[in-house]
């Protein structure tokens, strides 16, 4: 494989998952944006590392960025019900989420009022009883994916809103045919994450999910959108 693969810093090459032991190795590209290809971006930094066996992940973010859905803040208006929504929101270290109006404004377009003002009732009445997150249940995957912008986003993105990836499956797909292995989109930080699209139906979302808890692609500057899970002893040198 050329250079010996290394983890993101605070990050472990290796897990254990359900007794077996799995290599997570992040792929240093460029910055990804509207002007690429997904397909070329994993004919170029995937498929020449691939063995056989390996599944490759891809951060939701990149994919929706070769798909125009990063939009710039100062292109977004917010409207009053945007603003007063956001107040309500759960603020984590990991995150904007839907915390900002800028943010929350893209989730009722994305979702629609109803489905947002629904799910916003919906947590009130979870955190009556001590309960978190059942905004993003009700809201679903649109809303979840979406990406604000923090002070350590990686630019140019520390200026825009990035929306999930459409059509995550067909997009999973794609890549997988250039890369020759694979590939599964994923929503993922420090807090934990989701699998919005994979190239085979038949994949584990639940096993990835595990594989991937620790997030290895990293959460700030790392320039590591994309992954390769293999699965190896533990005494082997990856």
């Amino acid at each position: 494989m050329g250079e010996t693969p290394r983890a993101n810093e605070g990050k472990s090459l290796l897990i254990e998952t359900d007794g077996v032991f799995y290599a997570r190795i992040p792929i240093k590209t460029h910055v990804i944006t509207d002007a690429d290809a997904l397909p070329d971006v994993f004919a170029h930094y995937v498929k020449p590392l691939v063995l056989p066996g390996d599944i490759a992940f891809v951060s939701e973010k990149a994919v929706a960025c070769t798909q125009r859905r990063a939009v710039a803040m100062k292109d977004i208006r917010p409207r009053w019900l945007a603003r007063t929504l956001c107040r309500f929101v759960y603020k984590n270290p990991y995150g904007i989420g839907l915390s900002i109006p800028e943010t929350m404004e893209m989730a009722l377009r994305e979702c629609g009022v109803p489905r947002i003002l629904f799910a916003a009732a919906v947590s009130v009445i979870g955190k009556l009883f001590g309960k978190r997150g059942w905004f993003y249940i009700i809201a679903g995957d649109k809303a979840r994916a979406i990406d604000g912008p923090c002070d350590f986003t990686l630019p140019p993105y520390n200026e825009y809103v990035v929306l999930g990836p459409e059509n995550p499956d067909k997009a999973a797909g794609e890549a997988a045919h250039a890369a020759g292995c694979p590939v599964a989109v994923a929503d993922l930080n420090d807090l934990g994450g989701n699998i919005l699209g994979r190239s085979d139906k038949s994949m584990d979302s639940a096993l990835l999910l595990r594989i991937l808890r620790d997030n290895p692609l990293g959460q700030t500057n790392e320039q590591t959108p994309i992954g390769i899970i293999r699965r190896v002893s533990p005494q082997d040198q990856v």
